[in-house]
């Protein structure tokens, strides 16, 4: 075991300085198609282009309004193995954002499931690019703080949350 771990997890004060995410990465089948759609959707901008042997194999894209670096990489198979699984999720600001979102996006023609009330926040889930990765939008603004001191368990988040939102529907 490393000398700097205390039961196999290493302690804060001598955990690595690590800096949030640089970028995320997803492979496409189509570069222009996905391209367009990150722009058009979610107001990306192409930053670089990677060609590799004179051909155009990716773009790293920016956002003007706080959403991370994403690049996007020609790879029809990795692009198909990962369809429908959410391998990571955009922070939206708060609640009134993530309903401009889902109206945005609404109104483009996008399906997705709606803005619900989540474990600590409010989740837009069932978003799909054009090669099927589900993208995920929750709120940076908490309903619900979490304990920094302590591990909290969220049991059967999805019911728990299906469950408050019926509540607070049979009040109003």
């Amino acid at each position: 075991m490393h000398p700097y771990c205390i039961g196999g997890v290493v302690s804060t004060q001598d955990a690595p300085a690590l800096a949030g995410i640089h970028h995320v990465k997803l492979p496409v089948t189509d570069l222009d198609r996905s391209r367009e759609w990150y722009l058009s959707r979610l107001g990306y901008q192409v930053q670089m282009e990677f060609v590799e042997q004179g051909r155009l194999m990716g773009y790293a894209l920016s956002h003007p309004n706080g959403g991370p670096p994403l690049a996007l990489r020609l790879d029809p198979g990795r692009a198909r193995a990962a369809a429908g699984f959410d391998y990571f999720t955009f922070g939206v600001p708060d609640k009134d954002a993530i309903d401009r979102l889902a109206a945005r996006l609404t109104g483009l023609g996008e399906r997705h499931a709606g803005v619900h009330f989540a474990s600590i926040g409010w989740i837009l889930p069932e978003l799909h690019d054009p090669d099927g990765h589900e993208i995920r939008f929750y709120t940076v603004q908490h309903h619900t703080e979490l304990d920094p001191g302590t591990v909290s368990v969220i049991n059967d988040p999805r019911e728990s949350a299906e469950r408050h939102e019926n509540a607070l529907s049979e009040q109003s």
